[in-house]
């Protein structure tokens, strides 16, 4: 074995085994959370996410509140969530939506869905979430599926509001089309869309120039702008006027205003991500 092989070896040996290191710890935190009542049965595990998910519960109560304010959600509503997770949105959504209301969660992470159909469906039978096998450089690699062909296994004018949190940051252009034609689908008339982004406008490109934002989006390609150029889905930015054209492209209006988010350094904010929230019309 030449010297740079060793080094191979030794350098995935010692991953494997901080891996294991931490597996012990995050076991360790799980059960002593779980003990102390600090972790109920509808939060995931340390152990299992392992993408950040920040204070999932925290997050979960503030988009509630957004969904029923901003985007007239209604408790009775058929809901489709693309890119559930661990259920942090279905978390508050639980005691949130009546019998009558219905959600769907979407996934392309196994151990995510798995664990969300142990722990939710259950206790509230309306709940319901299944895996899509869907391509994603970041989240699922061995994905078998493109984003940009892939067709949702849901009869059109089946939903009331389908949301999406921290997806299209994550996918490139072609994939958000496709993505938009089959939303505006699955949507009622006039059923709504809740979508986060990270726009690029104006403010949001001088906070950039200024170096005041979280992200450089320094690979300029048309419409659009990524932040890793050797890990492109790791995060998206999109002109404003080409998602305003997307929109218009699919059947879908805009409600006004956008909800731009602090991501960009911006002093009025309402979030982190630029939340955007549609009609079918």
């Amino acid at each position: 074995m030449n010297k740079s092989n060793k080094n191979k070896v030794i350098a995935s040996g010692l991953k494997k085994i901080r891996m294991g290191i931490r597996q012990i710890v995050l076991l360790f935190i799980d059960s002593y959370e779980l003990i102390l009542g600090k972790r109920d049965k509808l939060t995931p595990p340390k152990r299992l996410v392992n993408i950040n998910e920040g204070d999932a519960k925290k997050i979960g109560e503030e988009f509630l509140q957004y969904f029923i304010e901003k985007g007239g959600l209604k408790n009775t509503d058929s809901i489709l969530d693309i890119g559930c997770g661990f259920g942090r949105m279905a978390r508050p959504l639980t005691s949130y939506l009546s019998d009558q209301g219905k959600y769907e969660g979407f996934d392309i992470t196994p151990k995510s869905i798995n664990w969300c159909a142990k722990n939710f469906t259950p206790k509230f039978p309306n709940f319901h979430f299944q895996i899509f096998d869907v391509y994603n450089a970041r989240y699922n690699p061995k994905g078998n599926y493109k984003a940009s062909e892939y067709k949702f296994p849901f009869e059109n004018n089946s939903f009331d509001f389908i949301l999406l949190t921290s997806v299209f940051t994550h996918m490139l252009p072609q994939d958000i089309e496709n993505y938009t034609s089959e939303i505006s689908r699955m949507l009622k008339t006039g059923g709504r869309c809740f979508i986060t982004y990270f726009i690029l406008n104006n403010e949001s490109l001088s906070q950039i120039d200024k170096k005041e934002s979280v992200f450089s989006f320094q690979h300029h390609f048309e419409k659009y702008r990524i932040e890793d150029e050797a890990k492109p889905e790791y995060a998206v930015a999109y002109e404003e006027k080409n998602i305003r054209e997307l929109y218009n492209r699919h059947g879908i209006t805009i409600i006004e205003p956008i909800y731009y988010g602090n991501w960009s350094g911006r002093n009025d904010f309402l979030s982190f991500q630029d939340i955007i929230i549609g009609i079918k019309n």
